[in-house]
């Protein structure tokens, strides 16, 4: 009874009190003890005005601060500020917070002889999170976040400038400080002055087990890293902590790699942190290092596997993936050097010499390697790449980690004899509805993990990606001789633009089209003969279009009958009849113009393949905008103000012309030797001047356009012998990624200035 006579007076009597003066909190107890915050206003100088305080001790309180000032010259700031506490009921508590050059620390009071309550040490290491809206919207207070060695400190004031001047002032002390060495970088540096004495640098490597290849875990990195990295907060969605904590977790996951019967995914995994957190490359290939790294008096059993072997193929791995900073690269190179002096293991130092030539070539790669790629790797091999061409062609093309789609075009070329041709080609990604040249300077094993990933997104689907070589820029459509394979690109190409209702024919010419496609393809009709779906062989708007034309709904379809509910419901029933209606539609007129088809496909009988396709070719001529790339155009704007939706942008090696779509004659064109200019000029919107005369349009293609019109420039001042940059005229480029740029003298030499 005593015990809670005194717990009641306490809670009723005391502790409010206590509250009230010492934290500012006012208390109500009604059953539950409920905490309003009242946090204190601030002067300029950081000295708290508290209400209901005199005059006179506002007045003493300042004074005493400003002698406290005077007295402690290393204090930088100082005041009131609330700070995150775990445990207990109150979340956030109110300390007087000082700043010194060496630490941040905070006490129970302003006062000489205030108790200090914690010390956070700031180093070159420490970090500030800076105050953000999203916080003050969810609590009313501007927070700012110090991160330690061993503390962090979560603070919060009412006044977002106040915010701002502490973090400030706590991010000049920590770039003031001079930077944290650990062991590992001290020893690095160590073997990098004595690397030309062999004797102090193996005594460094006997006498410093950090050096070694270890079974025990890592505690800390080897490499320094921030307390609390923001950059984990832009992982967050990825389940990243901080830097520190990756790099112990990384070292985990390379000790498990010794025991894995599938190191596959794992390497994989590794990989795609390293490509996420870029600071971590450096510290992931020290630690391959010290895995790798061996003594004079190492000696590796014969008989027994060799357990640094998982961490060579990680290495090897690594080395064809990203670079390291320049000095963890003298180190590495050092490290390979010394393995390959020491080593007695063949296979260790094919590793160390396949991963040393890998470094000169690599460059940063914008995927982690499929599991093909890791394989080929782990094997120091090869893989191969299947390449297709128009018509049914394809080969399989030998490939490393490092080869661009520029060199597959080149050896494409030369082995389809195609190195002479006036015409340039390129490397296309494409699936069944959808592609898209690819950089001359992409790197072949990006593209093949790009397709990898797409496929396990979508294993079910139809539509599979591929590698296509074809025709990029038609500079001569005239001259190519109907034996070669260049000419069937040609046809084929020209075939895809008319399925795709590119190439604007009246519907007669499409017929014939098409059926000059079956006799290619099939020879002489016969009834017995399974000839193609339709969509393969005429243009699908068309017969959509067809079906339009006719009415949807029957002559006397009744009204809606009354009522919201049973209008609804006949809304519904009614537009899915419209919809079984308009499928019945197309398959009647899919019908009708097969049945046209075969009619005058009939009529061929005797046409040989080259014939066909020289007539097929001949009806496409017909267009003046032949050999043309097509470009969906979203919002056109014309120099006179005028504006139109939905058009083409055809970019030639004479001209680039806009289009509406299924019209034979352009809206407007310009000729290749008058640009003066073209570009980005924001988001989605490129520009195209020539004289006074203007080209602006949004559309979604804009990398696309720049890249052909690039090409297209560069193949003309090649042609005309003033580009000394390339010294074999045979070797085109396939693809060029040359930011925007003016054409000077237009039509005198059309160079690019770059």
């Amino acid at each position: 009874m005593v015990v809670n006579g005194v717990h009641n007076y306490l809670v009723t009597s005391i502790l409010p009190n206590i509250f009230r003066n010492v934290y500012g909190f006012g208390t109500t107890l009604r059953g539950q003890l409920e905490v309003t915050l009242t946090p204190p206003t601030r002067s300029v100088n950081g000295t708290p005005c508290l209400s209901g305080v005199s005059e006179e001790r506002r007045s003493l309180i300042t004074e005493k601060s400003k002698m406290k000032m005077e007295q402690d010259p290393e204090v930088l700031v100082k005041g009131w500020l609330f700070r995150e506490v775990q445990g207990g009921w109150l979340r956030q508590r109110r300390f007087w917070f000082v700043l010194t050059a060496d630490s941040l620390d905070y006490y129970s009071g302003p006062e000489r002889d205030a108790r200090r309550l914690g010390t956070l040490v700031l180093t070159s290491l420490c970090s500030v999170l800076w105050p953000d809206k999203h916080t003050y919207k969810q609590t009313g207070y501007w927070n700012l976040t110090v991160y330690g060695r061993k503390h962090c400190f979560r603070l919060f004031t009412k006044h977002y400038n106040e915010a701002v001047h502490w973090a400030c002032a706590v991010q000049k002390v920590i770039d003031s400080k001079a930077p944290v060495d650990t062991p590992t970088q001290l020893l690095i540096r160590d073997i990098e002055e004595n690397k030309f004495n062999p004797e102090v640098v193996e005594h460094i490597y006997q006498h410093n087990p950090i050096l070694r290849y270890t079974q025990s875990p890592l505690y800390a990195p080897l490499l320094p890293f921030p307390y609390g990295s923001l950059h984990h907060t832009h992982m967050a969605s990825k389940g990243y902590t901080s830097i520190r904590e990756e790099a112990v977790r990384l070292f985990n996951c390379l000790q498990q790699l010794e025991a894995a019967h599938e190191p596959i995914p794992l390497i994989q995994g590794i990989l795609q942190t390293c490509l996420d957190l870029r600071p971590l490359r450096d510290e992931l290939y020290c630690q391959l290092i010290k895995q790798t790294s061996v003594t004079s008096t190492h000696t590796q059993s014969q008989t027994q596997p060799n357990p640094m072997l998982r961490y060579w193929q990680l290495l090897t791995c690594m080395s064809c993936t990203f670079l390291p900073s320049s000095g963890i690269l003298r180190y590495l190179r050092f490290h390979l050097k010394r393995v390959q002096s020491l080593s007695l293991d063949p296979e260790v130092e094919s590793y160390a010499s396949f991963i040393a030539q890998a470094l000169e070539k690599t460059r940063g790669r914008e995927c982690v390697p499929s599991w093909e790629e890791i394989q080929g790797l782990m094997g120091r091999q090869e893989i191969l790449c299947t390449v297709h061409y128009p018509g049914p062609g394809c080969c399989q093309m030998p490939i490393t980690s490092h080869t661009t789609a520029n060199e597959v075009v080149r050896r494409m070329a030369e082995r389809l004899g195609l190195q002479d041709s006036r015409n340039t080609f390129a490397l296309f990604e494409q699936n069944g509805c959808w592609e898209k040249a690819i950089g001359g300077n992409t790197i072949i094993a990006d593209v093949i993990t790009r397709f990898e990933n797409l496929s396990a997104k979508e294993p079910d689907s139809d539509c599979q990606w591929r590698l296509c070589f074809k025709l990029y820029c038609l500079l001569d459509t005239d001259n190519i001789s109907t034996d070669s394979i260049e000419y069937l690109f040609l046809y084929e190409q020209c075939h895809e633009m008319v399925v795709r209702g590119q190439l604007p024919a009246c519907e007669d010419d499409l017929l014939s089209l098409a059926a000059l496609r079956l006799q290619c393809l099939l020879g002489d009709f016969s009834a017995l003969s399974p000839y193609p779906p339709l969509e393969q062989l005429f243009p699908a708007e068309v017969v959509e279009a067809r079906a339009l034309l006719a009415p949807v709904d029957p002559p006397g379809c009744p009204s809606f009958p009354g009522g919201l509910l049973a209008g609804t419901l006949w809304g519904h029933k009614r537009r899915q009849e419209q919809d079984q209606r308009l499928r019945a539609r197309l398959r009647e007129e899919g019908a009708v113009v097969m049945s046209a088809i075969l009619e005058r496909w009939k009529a061929l009988v005797g046409y040989s393949r080259r014939d066909t396709m020289a007539a097929y070719l001949t009806i496409a001529r017909q267009w003046s905008g032949f050999g043309c790339t097509l470009y969906e155009v979203d919002f056109y704007i014309s120099s006179t103000g005028s504006f139109s939706q939905k058009l083409w942008l055809g970019v030639a090696a004479s001209c680039v012309s806009l289009y509406r779509q299924g019209e034979a004659e352009a809206l407007e064109s310009l000729p290749i030797g008058q640009i003066c200019s073209y570009g980005v000029s924001d988001s989605n919107t490129f520009r195209i001047t020539a004289g006074d005369r203007d080209l602006l349009f949004e559309t979604t293609k804009l990398t696309e356009i720049m890249q052909l019109m690039n090409a297209y420039f560069s193949a003309t001042r090649r042609q005309l012998g003033k580009d000394d940059c390339i010294t074999n005229p045979k070797l085109h480029p396939s693809l060029l990624e040359l930011p925007s740029h003016p054409v000077a003298s237009g039509l005198q030499c059309q160079k690019i200035i770059v």
